[in-house]
């Protein structure tokens, strides 16, 4: 039986370690290149057997048989989209390495990267990172990492001890059993921990040989290598001698003189001959032309249009095309219909995403987050994207909303999107747990001013300071200046003053000498009352309110959640006006 090396994807939270980790596996120094020290793209790299046994001795030493012909490790960024790297029908990793700093604990993107992970069933470990910034913490690399853990000063045991046992807690609040590797005898049972420093490379010997013990007791039966070429296109890169797809094969072996067919994001295939095939180099991030690839590998392709003109997407499934177009047709619209339609709905926001595995991602925890969506699709906003958030306005405020990741918004969208930008919201970001969080808060705070104008509809409520210096009719109508204290002031409300009588109803308001139908908090304008004289009714008065019933007012008690501070302080006033006649008045019974 041929097998293939496991594909292992590296995850968790930015700034935990990730590279540094993958770095310490394959001693190189890629994170001092990366912007900002975070990882921009995802990488591959490709770790053959005999490097893995020079690198970690333990591997013989522990009595580990390798069959494996090595790993393909793959780097990821820090957000969570790429942790859900798919093959049609399940995780493209076999075997994942979630990065936790041991000091900070799990992390939102820790979080979403577990529920990932456990969503697509991807076994995994955990390298429990930045041991050596316990205070007081000493390396001992002559040491093996348990020992060197039991020598430790008893407060240091003690820090570390308290701070993994934390980890092991809220590990088990998502359904996980875990503990410290040298602890496990079942890991079928447990998640194991290894703790380390990708600074000192304390532990990461001992995380290879991890690595490859679970891979050679638990995977060997799941990495047979089929006949049929099988992978998936990770990035588009454009390059002036034309664009080059960065991709995975997970299966079989592919010719150059293959001819491979890519789904569309409808799963329509699109058939291309390779023109271009090469390999990456053992721990390099350099690629080699070859005329014959075996999975795992990663990839760099050039493919020969076939006159479709629609353009290959990040994230979509390949296969090698033997003259079965239908058959493909069936097998990618299937694949499409599981992992993206089936997370559809009839009702809410439009999302875009610059890659399948990231649109999938970002799909799965909207879902979670309990967040509708309606339309969803790869690549950048469009005018088609701003027509249906603003057909949305008609059926759900709400969900009048793009929901954008990692991708811009079209030039001829954008001018679309100023004339609605009122009325519809577009959110983007390059973090899905920033994206995620800006779209549960916005929908948080919509939801209040929608629910807080069908109350205002209702009834009023609000306070104005009169400004007895802009008094510009006594009477005939009143007309006078006055500013908002609180709420919203509309035309044909009735006012009252502080003692509770009835003064009269606002007929018009001004601003800037422009006729306003209400004036919000803040705003100072000039306002006409018929049927009063200002001189004998208002000129020793401050402040007037807005005129409620009982059922109105309890209606505002009961949604005072939706009210702002000075609203609150408001309502309690007119309460108090009213009670000085009724002591009753607005109590619930």
């Amino acid at each position: 039986m041929t097998i293939r090396q496991p594909i292992v994807t590296v995850c968790g939270h930015v700034d935990h370690g990730k590279t540094s980790i993958l770095d310490s596996l394959r001693n190189t120094s890629v994170q001092e290149t990366e912007k900002g020290g975070i990882t921009q793209k995802i990488s591959f790299t490709s770790y053959p057997a005999e490097q893995l046994k020079k690198t970690c001795p333990l591997i013989e030493s522990s009595g580990i048989k390798l069959d494996i012909p090595g790993f393909l490790l793959i780097d990821t960024p820090g957000h969570a989209a790429f942790t859900n790297l798919r093959k049609r029908g399940g995780s493209l990793a076999d075997l994942a390495v979630l990065v936790i700093d041991i000091n900070e604990g799990i992390k939102l993107q820790t979080a979403e990267v577990i529920q990932i992970l456990k969503h697509n069933k991807t076994p995994f470990l955990i390298a429990l990172n930045k041991i050596d910034n316990i205070s007081g913490w000493r390396t001992d690399l002559k040491m093996g990492l348990k020992e060197n853990i039991e020598s430790q000063a008893m407060n240091i045991q003690n820090t570390f001890n308290e701070r993994y046992m934390t980890l092991i807690g809220s590990l088990n609040s998502y359904g996980f059993e875990s503990d410290l590797y040298y602890n496990i005898t079942d890991f079928t049972k447990k998640i194991a921990l290894i703790p380390c420093s990708a600074r000192t490379q304390q532990g990461i010997s001992e995380l290879i040989m991890m690595l490859c013990g679970l891979s050679q007791k638990y995977l060997v039966n799941k990495l047979k290598l089929g006949e049929n070429a099988k992978g998936v296109i990770l990035e588009i890169k454009k390059e002036r001698s034309g664009n080059y797809a960065e991709a995975i094969l997970y299966d079989g072996q592919l010719k150059k003189s293959d001819q491979i067919a890519l789904s569309n994001l409808e799963g329509k295939p699109l058939i291309s001959k390779i023109r271009v095939l090469e390999e990456i180099e053992p721990l390099s991030a350099k690629f080699r032309p070859k005329e014959i690839v075996h999975a795992s590998t990663g990839l760099r392709i050039q493919l020969i249009s076939s006159g479709e003109k629609e353009e290959i997407l990040s994230g979509m499934p390949f296969e090698i095309y033997k003259n079965n177009l239908q058959e493909l047709k069936e097998k990618f619209k299937k694949q499409l219909s599981e992992s993206i339609n089936s997370l559809l709905e009839k009702q809410g926001v439009i999302v875009k995403a610059d890659s399948l595995g990231s649109l999938e991602a970002l799909l799965f925890l909207l879902k979670q987050n309990k967040i509708p969506v309606l339309k969803a699709g790869i690549g950048s906003i469009k005018k088609t994207d701003i027509a249906s958030a603003k057909a949305n306005l008609e059926i759900n405020e709400l969900d009048a909303v793009i929901l954008g990741f990692n991708v811009l918004i079209d030039e001829d969208a954008k001018f679309l999107f100023q004339e609605q930008k009122e009325k519809i919201k577009i959110l983007t970001n390059e973090v899905i747990y920033k994206l995620i969080e800006d779209a549960v808060e916005f929908r948080k705070q919509k939801a209040k001013e929608i629910e807080k104008e069908r109350l205002m509809e209702l009834a009023s409520l609000f306070k104005i300071k009169i400004l007895n210096q802009y008094v510009f009719r006594n009477t005939h109508p009143a007309i006078f200046g006055i500013r908002v204290e609180a709420g919203k002031v509309k035309k044909g409300l009735s006012l009252i003053d502080d003692k509770g009588e009835k003064i009269g109803r606002l007929k018009n308001i001004q601003h800037e000498k422009k006729s306003i139908d209400e004036a919000t908090e803040g705003m100072e304008i000039a306002v006409s009352v018929p049927g009063i004289n200002f001189e004998r009714v208002l000129k020793d008065k401050n402040y007037l309110y807005s005129d409620m019933s009982e059922s109105h007012f309890r209606n505002f008690k009961k949604n005072k959640d939706l009210l702002s501070s000075s609203e609150i302080k408001t309502l309690q006033e007119i309460s108090e006006i009213k009670r000085k006649g009724n002591s009753e008045w607005g109590r619930s019974y």
